[in-house]
């Protein structure tokens, strides 16, 4: 029996689990949130209560039962600026913060075109490159200060083994730092002076080192525990279906942030001005990928107070309404500067009535960014809305085709844990999914006229 501790860092919360690498089932979890600080010089994570968390929980999950090697996958968008005493140079900006907005016309006179990164050109911190670009310029010095740049999983990576590193899927995450057809570096990283500073890119399941001395002796971990490199979120969850399926398929990794990614698919043209985008999968290769903030939709929809409902309710809401139409926030998203208005009175907080229909607003908007990546075969779905069965009828009704619901309760945490998979070694079958298939008129109606309504608002700029 192999047990992975898996460093995972959402943009919500940070947690660590055990998973067996046997069985990819969760031994134990716990979890923090991921605190955003006022500052200063900026809004910054609490890398330190982070880190704190983790060694405690290291610690616990190794005397109960033992860690055998270390992972990690965390968000994108997100940097470290290590300095040459080895601390931070400078706080990790949150990526929500507005800051790079200032400096944005200078920054989109140095970025590489989309057609090269595959990277949309996205607001506040979204874009990496828009970061350092802001933090350079925010703080003259702060170039000198830094001794490396890495991606974020590999800033827990270099905390306990210390050395530099990035991950081609966090190089590949709407960075501008990334060729993801070419495999390579852009010009950006010229033009930011940044080619000496930053880590060089790993492959996910490349071995960073053994832990610090001074890790081991604090968690009781053996030094020689390997630590893997790690990867980005979204494609953590996609990684175990890559290893599985041969066939067409996407999965929807659904969080904070629902991430739409297609795997052999129809041919398109990506729309970078509908957040679609190139990520990079753990093998490297670059994936159609489309994204909202559905987590964040759905938490500013519902307010905490969801209603339990039942199939019937689901068809219900489908013949009568009501609708929602995009976008909760329209900074993002498919149907970006479009503004949300509901379709019939707006049912009140706390009713079925409401839940059920954010459940069929968020499948639809997701159908949507599918369709934007070229989706073709089954989708399974993994995370939080995996458990939302009306979010799963309306997505299987919307795109006519098998939705498939992962039994775990996120698809992170298994697929960081498969980078520790020896070569050559085939992945043990994942928790049983609940498989729901198009079969009613009234939900076809109902995806039909929200589509027809969606489209238009965003053709005539949307309702203000």
């Amino acid at each position: 029996m192999t047990h992975i501790a898996v460093i995972d860092i959402g943009k919500t919360n940070a947690k660590l689990a055990l998973v067996d690498l046997g069985t990819l089932k969760e031994l134990a979890v716990v979890k923090r949130l991921n605190t955003v600080l006022a500052g200063p010089p900026w809004p910054h994570f609490d890398v330190d209560g982070i880190w704190e968390f983790l060694l405690s929980a290291m610690a616990n999950f190794h005397q109960s039962q033992g860690i055998d090697a270390i992972s990690i996958t965390t968000h994108g968008a997100c940097a470290a600026l290590i300095g040459h005493d080895g601390t931070l140079a400078a706080p990790i900006l949150d990526y929500e913060h507005v800051g790079p907005d200032a400096t944005a016309a200078a920054y989109d006179a140095i970025r590489p075109p989309f057609e090269e990164t595959g990277a949309p050109r996205l607001p506040m911190g979204l874009n990496l490159g828009a970061q350092l670009h802001w933090q350079f310029a925010e703080d003259p010095e702060l170039r000198g200060r830094t001794a490396a740049v890495v991606t974020y999983p590999q800033y827990w990576g270099y905390r306990l083994t210390g050395t530099y590193a990035c991950d081609v899927s966090s190089l590949g995450c709407h960075t501008d730092l990334w060729k993801p057809h070419a495999g390579s570096f852009s010009e950006l990283v010229d033009r930011l002076d940044l080619a000496d500073l930053i880590g060089e890119p790993h492959k996910c399941s490349d071995i960073l080192g053994d832990l610090n001395p001074e890790i081991a002796a604090r968690t009781g971990l053996d030094p020689t525990t390997p630590v893997y490199c790690g990867i980005h979120d979204s494609n953590a969850s996609l990684l175990p279906h890559l290893l599985r399926q041969t066939a067409t398929f996407s999965v929807v990794s659904t969080g904070t942030w629902v991430i739409a990614m297609t795997m052999g698919g129809h041919p398109v043209q990506l729309d970078p001005t509908r957040d679609t985008l190139i990520n990079v999968n753990a093998m490297g290769a670059s994936v159609p990928s489309a994204r909202f903030m559905g987590g964040r939709e759905y938490d500013t929809i519902l307010k905490g107070d969801a209603a339990d409902y039942t199939e019937d309710d689901i068809i219900r809401v489908a013949q009568n309404g009501p609708m929602l139409l995009p976008s909760i926030i329209p900074e993002s998203g498919p149907f970006q500067d479009s503004f949300a208005q509901w379709v019939g009175s707006e049912p009140r907080h706390g009713s079925k009535e409401r839940t059920v229909a954010t459940g069929f607003y968020l499948a639809l908007m997701t159908a949507e960014c599918l369709a934007l990546t070229g989706h073709n075969g089954p989708v399974i779905v993994e995370g939080p809305f995996a458990g939302n069965p009306s979010f799963c009828t309306m997505l299987a009704a919307a795109l006519n085709c098998t939705v498939e619901a992962s039994g775990g309760t996120t698809g992170t945490s298994e697929g960081a844990a498969l980078l520790a998979l020896p070569t050559g070694s085939q992945p043990p079958v994942s928790d049983a999914r609940q498989s729901y298939r198009a079969r009613n008129d009234s939900l076809l109606e109902y995806a039909t006229s929200w589509m027809s309504k969606a489209s238009a608002n965003r053709a005539n700029g949307g309702p203000k």
